[in-house]
């Protein structure tokens, strides 16, 4: 991508189908998308425009700001080295926003069911896995301690959970509404989880 998307080109993006990646906008907005390499341009006819896996990268790893944050301004620990210890306040952070999440999820989700990911979780796939696992207990990964990292794919709609305990990590996330795989990456023979959101 040569250049970050201008703020129409990323409302653009960010109000794309979160099911099939669609896009609406104008026919500038577009035509600059597909010149980005975040969108492309359905060779049938109507000839709509989609997210390319980069676009839903970008609208993973862009804030929404428009949309409800179960957690304020909480900070999602996604796992990495980078992640800095938390203070003696988390564990009751962690619950709050735990808490509304699930509240969200009885707001928006059509039959006000908790026990699986709402819109929000589904445009913010890597901070919705993250707060599920740390919300049970896990520790995300840091640079003195192992634990587990979520990390954005390709695909639409899943993440990568990598760490030293699986089976615990799929069951964590499948009683929190996900549905979860474990594969291992074809070059370096690193064993992951690829999780989804459940629909029903």
């Amino acid at each position: 991508m040569a250049r970050p998307p201008t703020a129409a080109q990323q409302r653009v993006i960010e109000g794309a189908d979160p099911d099939t990646g669609r896009l609406r906008g104008t026919d500038a907005q577009l035509a600059a998308l597909v010149r980005l390499g975040l969108a492309f341009r359905h060779p049938r006819p109507p000839h709509d425009h989609f997210l390319t896996p980069a676009g839903h990268r970008l609208r993973e790893t862009e804030p929404e700001p428009a949309a409800p944050e179960p957690a304020g301004v909480f900070a999602t620990r996604v796992g990495g080295a980078e992640e800095i210890p938390p203070g003696p306040s988390r564990a009751r952070e962690v619950r709050d926003a735990w808490q509304g999440l699930l509240e969200l999820r009885r707001m928006t989700n059509q039959d006000s069911a908790t026990d699986r990911p709402c819109a929000w979780e589904r445009t913010h796939l890597v901070r919705a896995a993250a707060l599920a696992l740390e919300a049970a207990g896990h520790q995300p990964e840091s640079a003195d301690t192992p634990g587990y990292r979520v990390r954005a794919t390709p695909q639409p709609e899943a993440v990568a959970v990598y760490g030293p305990a699986l089976q615990p990590y799929a069951a964590t996330l499948e009683a929190a509404g996900w549905q979860c795989g474990e594969y291992t990456e074809a070059r370096t023979r690193t064993r992951h989880l690829l999780a989804s959101p459940r629909r029903v």
